[in-house]
């Protein structure tokens, strides 16, 4: 627990990069991943084998980057290295672009433009858009804020405290893996299996603690209630906790019937109240920027209690002496 308050400052300046700075224009090591995972899938994804082949382009595409974060966070001075955590760090959380996107689809659908709401929450989901009424507009959006609080900030703020450098840069490449190899189809089922469950392996944790943190800053009765009663009936074992959770927080009614590529996807029903509308997305992001204070707030708490107790406990260690003197 002695790294308590560097874990501290290292999270703090990460989120404050992202809130001033947020996404580099040009040159992010994300888009770079991507570039890289783009070509690797088109000559790997072949007939044939393809659980393994997904496997081995895994191992190839995650490995180095995770080789060298272990390597910088042995060999970088003590000093140094909280810097270099930090933006790590930055580049792999996403609450800035998360809310500037989450707000480009909530204000043309506050001055009844559908079209332009349309075409902006086509950026951030990968259902089709072009028939979505505002309702629908509203709930993808909303959707997206709680489940992408979950992955691009909770998840990376989770595995940088437990496993520092190498834990950031693990979950991050692999949750783009699985963003873009985890679909069900015929063309990525098995190719990118293990990259999906992997995925749901590393965030199995942040999801939970993500839900209970949507919980704690929302209406928490109705969250706990909903996360309880409808995150079992969701296909995905992680995102069902967040969703029906965050929904619950919110007091809204999400999931339900959606259109994606290859038809309309039947959905569980998830939280209570009335249909989502741009208000909504608003209060997601509020919803996940108040979680983010928490999170702050707990681990500031736990670096004070622990400096305190330490400090009483060497104080005791020294009268002790002292009196044994």
């Amino acid at each position: 627990m002695d790294n308590l308050p560097t874990l501290l400052i290292v999270c703090t300046a990460a989120l404050l990069l992202d809130l001033r700075l947020g996404e580099p224009r040009r040159f992010h090591p994300l888009v770079l991943f991507g570039t890289a995972t783009q070509r690797l899938e088109l000559r790997f994804n072949r007939s044939g084998h393809r659980i393994l082949r997904g496997a081995l382009g895994l191992f190839i595409l995650v490995g180095p980057p995770v080789l060298v974060a272990a390597l910088v966070a042995r060999t970088v001075p003590s000093l140094l290295l909280p810097v270099v955590e930090a933006v790590v760090l930055w580049l792999a959380l996403s609450l800035r672009g998360l809310t500037e996107h989450a707000r480009a689809v909530a204000q043309p659908l506050r001055t009844g433009d559908l079209e332009q709401a349309r075409a902006q929450v086509g950026r951030i989901v990968s259902r089709r858009t072009g028939t979505l009424d505002m309702t629908g507009v509203a709930s993808a959006a909303t959707e997206s804020v709680l489940e992408n609080g979950a992955d691009a900030i909770f998840a990376s703020l989770f595995w940088y405290l437990v496993l520092g450098l190498p834990g950031v840069v693990l979950h991050r490449a692999v949750n783009t893996l699985d963003a873009m190899w985890g679909y069900r189809n015929e063309r990525f089922l098995e190719f990118g299996r293990v990259a999906a469950r992997l995925d749901d392996l590393l965030n199995w944790v942040p999801a939970r603690l993500t839900a209970l943190t949507y919980a704690l800053v929302g209406q928490t009765r109705l969250a706990l209630a909903c996360w309880r009663r409808q995150a079992p009936q969701w296909d995905s074992p992680n995102a069902g906790p967040v969703m029906a959770a965050g929904a619950g927080a919110l007091g809204v009614a999400l999931g339900g019937p959606a259109p994606y590529g290859e038809g309309i996807k039947q959905r569980p029903r998830l939280g209570a109240g009335s249909a989502a509308d741009a208000d909504t997305i608003e209060q997601a992001v509020r919803l996940v920027q108040r979680g983010v204070w928490l999170w702050l707030f707990m681990l500031a708490a736990a670096t004070v209690w622990f400096v305190l107790t330490g400090e009483l406990s060497v104080e005791a260690t020294n009268a002790g002496e002292v009196r044994s003197g």
